[in-house]
Formats: C-alpha cells, structure tokens, sequence
C-alpha cells in the first residue's frame, strides 16, 4: 500500500493546528495533551456541562474516553456529542474498559448508539466485546479476543457507518468496506499508562483537518495516518529509552521531530480486503 497519503496528512495537522476537545480518562489528561501538542494538534479538555456544548461546536474534533467514568463525565460527554453531531463535528469515542462492568457496558452502547461516531477505537478485546467478536477484558487491558474479530468489526462499521479501529499487537482498521492491517509500533509502548488514550487524541487531529462532511474512506485513511505516525514515533523512542518512564519522555519528542517522510518510508500497512 502506497504510504504517501501520511506525509500531506501530517502535514495538514501541523498547518492547521486542530483543536481536539477531550473528555478524557482523568489519569492521562496530561500526557493526551502533550501528546497532540507534540504532533502539531491544540487540546482543549473541558469537563463542565455548562461549557462542553460551545466548546465541542467550536472544535475540530470531539475525543470521547471512558477510561474514568462517573454520571457527571457521561452526562458531559452526551452534551458534548449532541453538540459535535449538530455542528458536523467528527467523533472519536475510545469505549475504555467495556465488557468489564456492566456499567461501562450501557454507557458505551449509549453513546454508540445515540450518536454519529466517526471512529470507534479500543484496543483488540474491547472492541471485539462491542461487535459481537467476543473478548475478554480485564480492567482496562485487553486479555482475549475472538478469532473473526476483522470481518466482524466490517460488518459493524457497515452498520454504525463509521470507522472502527482495534489496536494491539496488529492493528486492523476498516471502513466498512475494507479492512487494513498496521504493523509498526513497539511491545514497550504497553508499559506506560494512556498509550492507547494518546492515539485517540491522535487521531481526532487527522480527523479533525478532514472537510466535512468527509467520507468513511477519508476518515480511514486519515486513521491509518495517525495510528502510523504514533506507531513509528514509538518505535523511534523505545531505540533510546531505558524503561517506560524515559519511553514517554522520548515519545513527546520523536512526535515532535516526526516528519511524514520518515513515517511514510518505515510504514507497514496492508490491505486485506
């Protein structure tokens, strides 16, 4: 697969700066902004109801993270989509930790199905627990998954008309339509809490330079943009670090230096349908 598009994606994000509004996981608000500040994205993380309409309106691009779920935050991040949908605001939700609880488990149906989501993105066993794939989650890591899990997540991005997204060893993204396989990244990035909490900011600022309405196929290739760039960052960083606390330092600032030239030349993606 032709690797090219990743350099005018990134490009994109560090001219356009995209404000990506995060309600996210409380233990890694820090790092996600960091992460997006890094990559050429503007975070804002409002929590308030009393501002989380005007603010997601207002944004590129809407991150919704269960990681630190009360009734406040889930009421907030109903607000916050109703606002996004209403204005054409695209929506990355990160289902953190469903299948675990039963209430993880209605407040990710909820959202899914109350709202337009752009992207869905777990790692590999929650999302399998969401398509009917089968997975075993335990707190939030990613412990089984089921073995149809690709064309299953297809059949549900056909469905819910967005993009879904497992990430874990391999990557698989689809539109609906196809489903491509991500091979870069580096077994350490596990070891530092809110790795998969950065890629879902990450990738509200692809998302968020895309012209709406886009299409399912934009919104993929703009996934597989960010998902790839954090991947090759990762793997840049692990070569100096010496443990997950030097990981992150090194993380924020491979983002930093990244260029899509070197992302799109060490890229290994794959289209399987």
């Amino acid at each position: 697969m032709d690797s090219d598009f990743i350099i005018s994606a990134l490009q994109q994000v560090r001219m356009k700066r995209p404000l990506v509004h995060n309600i996210t996981n409380l233990v890694v608000t820090n790092i996600v902004a960091n992460a997006l500040l890094a990559i050429g994205g503007s975070p804002v993380m409002a929590y308030a109801k009393e501002e989380v309409a005007d603010v997601a309106s207002a944004s590129s691009a809407l991150a919704l993270n269960m990681g630190t779920l009360d009734d406040r935050i889930v009421y907030a991040m109903e607000l916050a989509a109703k606002a996004a949908n209403d204005s054409s605001v695209p929506i990355v939700f990160d289902p953190v930790g469903v299948g675990f609880t039963p209430y993880r488990n209605e407040v990710a149906q909820k959202i899914v199905n109350q709202f337009h989501i752009s992207v869905l993105r777990g790692n590999a066993a929650e999302i399998g627990f969401l398509v009917g794939a089968g997975g075993t989650v335990k707190g939030v890591d990613s412990v089984a998954t089921g073995n149809d899990l690709p064309e299953r997540m297809r059949q549900y991005a056909r469905v819910q008309n967005c993009v879904v997204i497992a990430t874990g060893e391999i990557d698989y993204v689809t539109d609906g339509m196809h489903v491509w396989t991500l091979h870069n990244g580096d077994e350490l990035l596990v070891a530092i809490t809110g790795s998969g909490c950065m890629l879902t900011g990450l990738i509200g600022a692809f998302i968020g330079v895309l012209q709406q309405p886009a299409t399912l196929e934009q919104v993929a290739y703009a996934s597989i943009a960010a998902i790839t760039c954090y991947n090759v960052a990762g793997e840049m960083a692990a070569k100096s670090a010496q443990g997950p606390g030097t990981l992150q330092q090194q993380l924020f600032d491979s983002l930093y230096h990244l260029t899509g030239e070197k992302v799109a030349a060490l890229a290994r993606i794959e289209q399987l349908t």
